[in-house]
């Protein structure tokens, strides 16, 4: 067993830091170190210590970020607070990612790594809604994209990170044969364009950047786009499955536009919630609507599409729409004490509590989707669980009694940002 070493201080950039040292999760005080961040980590930190620092990681305050921001391609922003030890641990692997990128991208407009002091500058931290430490946040041209980075914290894990988002993220087609051969499980943009050096395949691009994970996009020049250039350059969007393709219509020169069409179609109103967004879609701190439902069960999750469209489309900002495998998540099924066998199933978990829909056919029922997420914002789903029905929904003569009930617990908030990896700044209270 190793000595621990979480007691020594380390110089980082010339300054001095308290600080654990990046390999221990300060389990101890001069004593064996039993708990290890990880072997990569101590690979990181025992490079870091033997490799001169050669890239100096800008810092922004109020009055420069959005300069360097604005002017930047690509920069992987750090938000951090001194006395955090997850920041500290962070600093030097940061730091050396740093360099390894400086080398391949050396233009300074190319990549920049910067950071951010929160405690020093709390309006900015205020700004882009920082609620953990660290907390590494992607912009491309001063646009900050809704994906963190959610990662290994290592110098090679953030190296291919950049790596990937220097990536082109689009896909030229050489012959429009390929477009039978798509991905059609998945959402497919596809621009036809006249010549590749023109504002209108910049703007696709400039959109693609931003939404290459929601949406797989493909490009085609000249003579291959000519068959499908016949009113001009254009943009289809081919949705999943066998639905009928859609035309974008607006200025292809108009950004704004162009994203804000290409956006709706790569994210969807009912998305599907994995292991790997969960800690996501959690720290969006809205509430879950979920399906539960098998993967071949594509009807029930199309009826739900589209009553969650036709009842629920005003509660887009108030409660996220989502969908599950039942298979993937029996445990939060047997939080609600159900099985895949009773699959589909409808609940709300709202952080605090899970609660169950009913049947699932009551879902065409006109307005009864709508109100099960209305009890919800107005607590009515809370105090019923707690206390029995509302006397409003008792028959006339009908004897009120205070019924006591304990509610399924959250399952889903056990997705939420670990404090074994962040430290949090503030608890939620949810319904």
């Amino acid at each position: 067993m190793a000595a621990c070493l979480c007691s020594k201080r380390s110089v980082v950039a010339g300054a001095r830091l308290e600080a654990k040292w990046p390999f221990c999760q300060g389990c101890c005080q001069g004593e064996s170190c039993t708990r290890w961040e990880g072997r990569g980590v101590l690979y990181d930190w025992v490079t870091w210590v033997f490799t001169p620092v050669t890239t100096e990681i800008t810092s922004l305050d109020t009055e420069n970020i959005d300069d360097i921001l604005n002017n930047a391609d690509v920069a992987l922003v750090n938000f951090y607070a001194d006395w955090c030890r997850f920041s500290q641990m962070l600093h030097p692997i940061f730091e050396e990612a740093s360099n390894v990128i400086k080398e391949e991208y050396p233009n300074e407009n190319q990549v920049v790594f910067a950071r951010v002091d929160c405690d020093q500058h709390s309006d900015i931290a205020q700004r882009y809604r920082i609620s953990k430490y660290p907390t590494l946040k992607l912009f491309r041209n001063g646009m900050m994209m809704k994906r963190e980075y959610r990662g290994q914290r290592s110098v090679k894990a953030l190296a291919d990170y950049i790596r990937q988002q220097k990536s082109d993220p689009v896909q030229e087609l050489h012959d429009l044969a390929e477009i039978t051969t798509l991905d059609r499980s998945k959402r497919n943009i596809i621009g036809y364009f006249e010549q590749k050096d023109s504002e209108n395949y910049r703007v696709f691009e400039r959109v693609a950047n931003i939404l290459h994970d929601d949406c797989a996009f493909l490009s085609a020049f000249g003579a291959v786009s000519k068959p499908e250039r016949y009113s001009g350059d254009n943009i289809i969007y081919k949705p999943p499955g066998s639905a009928p393709d859609m035309v974008y219509l607006g200025s292809m020169t108009n950004f704004d536009g162009t994203y804000n069409w290409i956006q709706d179609k790569c994210v969807p109103l009912v998305r599907e919630i994995t292991f790997e967004n969960g800690e996501e879609l959690t720290e969006e701190g809205l509430p879950f609507l979920i399906l539960f439902h098998m993967k071949e069960d594509t009807e029930s999750l199309e009826i739900f599409q589209n009553e969650v469209a036709r009842q629920l489309i005003s509660e887009k900002g108030t409660i996220n729409f989502l969908h599950a495998d039942c298979d993937k998540f029996r445990h939060p099924l047997l939080h609600i004490q159900k099985t895949p066998a009773d699959c589909p199933v409808i609940a709300i978990d709202s952080f605090r509590h899970m609660y169950v829909f009913g049947d699932f056919r009551d879902v065409l029922i006109p307005g009864k989707l709508k109100q099960f997420v209305f009890d919800l914002h107005s607590g009515k789903l809370h105090r019923e669980f707690h206390h029995g029905p509302d006397p409003t929904d008792t028959a006339p003569g009908q004897q009120v009694q205070d019924v006591a009930s304990s509610p399924p617990e959250s399952s889903f908030q056990k997705l939420a940002p670990s404090e074994y990896r962040y430290t949090l700044l503030r608890d939620r209270d949810e319904l």
